[in-house]
């Protein structure tokens, strides 16, 4: 399963990136008016394109399908390795065929039961976003959708990663993976929760103090 991290902090990134950790970013407008509300939207997607080589996940703030299209296309002059991310509504479906036939890969968002996935996969998404947060805290199975899509997807050899977003705990998080996500959407903290076990603090309580009462070698004259 492939990590991208919800975040357009720079040392974030960096950190992320160099441990190895992660394979793309998602820097959509909800992530950059949370992190940085009053910061133009496109000189942050430009600065984290300027960061990173991995995959960048935006959207474009329309709703109709010439608004994305053109919108998108305007965007992908900052950083060529750009998935749009739109939302599956009525609006907007025409714009991921649009997008996906001129080479501009798509993630579908607003996805929340396998029905709608498996149409914006035939629209041809090239990613299917469940919020998996949204759809618990409502009452709903998000990984028993992300189950049900994934092998809807399988059964029809479609070209679609299932993308499972918002999973807040190491538990979930899990789930997810085994559910068969393709794709976790996690933010810095949750990343950074997942390095986390009690054992693993104990483990290595043990080892330091291990180490400490070891004796120190003789040096020979």
């Amino acid at each position: 399963m492939r990590i991208f991290l919800a975040t357009t902090s720079p040392d974030e990134i960096r950190w992320a990136s160099d441990a190895g950790l992660i394979d793309g970013i998602v820097a959509t407008p909800t992530v950059i008016a949370t992190e940085a509300p009053q910061a133009d939207a496109r000189e942050v997607l430009g600065d984290v394109g300027r960061i990173t080589r991995l995959p960048i996940c935006a959207s474009v703030p329309a709703i109709h399908a010439a608004d994305i299209v053109k919108g998108a296309k305007d965007l992908r002059k900052l950083a060529d390795r750009l998935v749009i991310a739109i939302p599956f509504i009525d609006d907007a479906i025409p714009a991921i065929r649009k997008l996906t036939s001129d080479g501009i890969p798509v993630a579908a968002t607003l996805v929340y039961s396998a029905a709608q996935g498996i149409l914006a996969a035939h629209a041809g998404a090239a990613m299917v976003t469940i919020s998996v947060d949204a759809l618990d805290a409502v009452g709903g199975n998000g990984n028993g959708v992300i189950t049900e899509l994934r092998a809807a997807l399988d059964h029809s050899s479609a070209e679609c990663d299932v993308a499972a977003a918002g999973p807040g705990t190491a538990a979930s998080f899990a789930a997810a993976a085994a559910a068969g996500a393709d794709v976790a959407i996690v933010t810095p903290d949750v990343l950074r929760s997942l390095l986390q076990h009690p054992l693993t603090d104990r483990g290595l309580d043990r080892f330091l103090g291990a180490i400490s009462r070891r004796a120190k070698p003789k040096r020979s004259r």
